[in-house]
């Protein structure tokens, strides 16, 4: 940060002696007295409040964030290479607000609701603080309704429900942000509106992203608020606030939101940085006091509102990354004890082809089967155990070559699961599909399959059942059950399939 002018500060305090009656101006309106790396120090503007919307010149916004005797710091959310010393500051006696609508759909935007897509002009006509109190107790309702995600392994093992808050957790390049943007894709037709939050990303990964969104036909029912890499970090601080606001607009209309937070990490690094530049005092691995109160009022706006309140839901699934799987480091710890759950991407499980790469053992939901379907939760009950006896015994194997059959029999069960929660990413399945596909899997129906062939399999199971009794999946759609009638077509289906493949 550039130096204090010291001329600046001889000017202010001879126009304060000689305007000592007159304190109007340091109300309203201030100077600034250094400016550099998006931080502003003020002088004036006494009466300012903490999260305050300030005006400098050009129309460039900031945010007070530090109340001093005589002096206020101010974040510019903005070019602040258009800000001088000596610059007037004016108060807007209202705090930081993003507008807020449904004619966002559809849109890119940055962290203060401006389009940044190049489709013109978005009128809004209402808007909200970005920050907001988390709803009380008395004001929630339990999670009892799944939000599906669309991957089977998710669905059955670590399901999600809405106004759950998930974290996803993962080294780098482990498919994190693939799950999420599956889970978006997945809510089509299914009424939830979905905002994905970008903090610290490249430009180029997020029109990826809006690409693929456009192509699956996602994009009309997703909001995409673009805090990237290549901005200033008060805009990247500021940003999931603003994003939460959009999701609670809706949450208030008795909608159910996804929001996807992309990630935290990088959140908190530009809070870290803000708050340096700001001469706050540093902590354990130089973060501020407040880095947990940071995440923490953050993700408790995510909830299930009550029915008197319109029974709307906020699903947050924030993400962070770790460094060589660490999820004891500061902040990754500091999250999983806000979340209900993580779903943690195990790099050494990607890298031998398990996608998505999800550690079954170090993965939780505290929600459970609250979030399934009776269906789901019956077919899919032992399946994280026998994934880890699998896991268990197939590490004890490689120290002996003499099995005994029933070492065998689990080994081979547990590599069939393994092959059956395989999924390619921008495929996420119904959940009536996902039920069929574990149900044959736990079964033992297709133990005895070459591993190479099981997906092929199941393909040409599942085209059968579609054809020839597509009942059994309008009972799963409607009843959230899976009868022993259907249990019967589903085992005579595979025996059918099974031998015609054969011959």
């Amino acid at each position: 940060m550039n130096k204090i002018n010291i001329d600046i500060i001889q000017n202010l305090i001879k126009d304060e002696i000689n305007n000592y009656q007159d304190q109007i101006a340091l109300d309203n309106i201030g100077k600034v007295i250094a400016i550099g790396d998006g931080i502003a120090t003020i002088y004036g503007l006494k009466d300012a409040m903490n999260g305050e919307l300030l005006i400098f010149n050009d129309n460039i916004y900031g945010m007070v964030m530090n109340l001093e005797e005589d002096t206020i710091g101010a974040v510019i959310l903005g070019d602040d290479n258009q800000i001088y010393e000596g610059d007037e500051v004016r108060r807007t006696g209202k705090v930081v607000s993003i507008p807020v609508g449904k004619e966002l759909l559809g849109r890119v935007i940055d962290a203060i609701g401006r389009p940044i897509d190049g489709l013109g002009e978005i009128k809004c006509h209402d808007s909200l603080p970005i920050e907001n109190n988390a709803p009380s107790i008395m004001d929630r309702e339990s999670v009892n309704e799944p939000l599906e995600t669309g991957i089977k392994a998710i669905d059955s093992m670590i399901p999600i429900g809405k106004g759950q808050r998930e974290l996803i957790i993962g080294d780098r390049q482990t498919g994190k942000t693939a799950i999420a943007i599956d889970t978006i894709i997945n809510q089509k037709d299914k009424d939830v509106i979905c905002i994905y939050c970008a903090i610290g990303q490249k430009d180029s990964t997020i029109a990826h992203i809006v690409e693929k969104l456009k192509t699956t036909d996602a994009l009309k029912y997703t909001i995409i608020v673009n805090a990237s890499a290549s901005i200033s970090a008060p805009m990247q601080y500021v940003a999931p606030y603003a994003a939460t606001s959009i999701a609670e607009y809706f949450e208030k209309q008795g909608k159910d939101v996804l929001i996807v937070y992309d990630d935290l990490t990088k959140h908190a690094v530009a809070y870290r940085s803000l708050s340096l530049l700001l001469k706050r005092s540093p902590g354990r691995e130089a973060y501020p006091g407040d880095i947990f109160y940071l995440h923490s009022r953050l993700l408790e706006r995510a909830c299930h509102l009550n029915k008197k309140l319109g029974g709307g839901s906020i699903t947050a699934l924030p993400i962070i990354e770790t460094q060589e799987g660490d999820i004891s480091a500061y902040i990754p710890t500091n999250v999983i004890s806000i979340t209900d759950g993580q779903i943690f991407l195990n790099t050494d499980l990607f890298n031998s082809g398990q996608r998505p790469a999800i550690d079954s053992g170090l993965s939780v939901s505290r929600v459970g089967s609250s979030a399934q379907i009776k269906a789901m939760k019956e077919v899919a009950s032992s399946i994280k155990i026998e994934i880890a006896n699998y896991l268990e015994l197939l590490d004890f194997s490689r120290f002996g070559s003499d099995l005994d059959q029933n070492t065998k029999n689990i080994l081979r069960h547990g590599a069939v699961l393994m092959e059956v929660l395989k999924q390619k990413q921008y495929s996420p399945l119904k959940m009536e599909d996902e039920i069929v596909d574990i149900f044959i899997a736990q079964d033992k129906l297709i133990d005895d399959v070459p591993i190479d062939k099981i997906h092929d399999t199941l393909v040409n199971i599942d085209m059968y059942i579609h054809k020839n009794i597509p009942e059994v999946y309008e009972e799963i759609k409607n009843t959230h059950i899976l009868s022993q009638e259907n249990k019967d077509k589903i085992k005579q289906a595979v025996i059918n399939v099974r031998t015609g493949m054969q011959q």
